[in-house]
């Protein structure tokens, strides 16, 4: 089951998500997740966060969002973006693509975006 949401609405399609997962990555090229309760200023979503997680941002600013389900059985949402690290711990986010994204059910053939999960692409490019 597919459900756009065009990227202007993505601030709506987040209302509902209490917190995200960050994702930035080390020096040492490995993923650094850490929970943190993004809000919206205009177009851009403001997180506070650690030195660690600023230092990451600052030195490879695409980053990514993901918004775990509301519910079971529910879409994840999935939000890339380019960062800017602002004082000490301030992201400021801008986002360049979002998917909804959940396992595909048994016997499923692979979305109309051509992913073999349950996917379905938020704004223009996607996930």
């Amino acid at each position: 089951m597919s459900i756009p949401v065009a990227l202007p609405d993505l601030a709506a399609a987040t209302t509902d998500h209490g917190f995200a997962y960050l994702l930035t990555v080390r020096d040492d090229l490995r993923a650094h997740i850490v929970a943190v309760t993004p809000r919206w200023d205009g177009e851009t979503l403001l997180m506070e966060v650690g030195r660690g997680t600023a230092h990451n941002a600052r030195s490879r600013p695409s980053i990514s969002l993901c918004y775990p389900p509301v519910q079971d059985g529910g879409y994840s949402l999935i939000v890339d973006g380019d960062a800017e690290v602002v004082g000490d711990s301030t992201v400021v986010f801008t986002p360049t693509g979002a998917v909804l994204h959940r396992p595909a059910p048994a016997g499923f053939d692979g979305s109309s975006t051509g992913c073999g999960n349950d996917c379905a692409p938020v704004g223009h490019s996607g996930g």
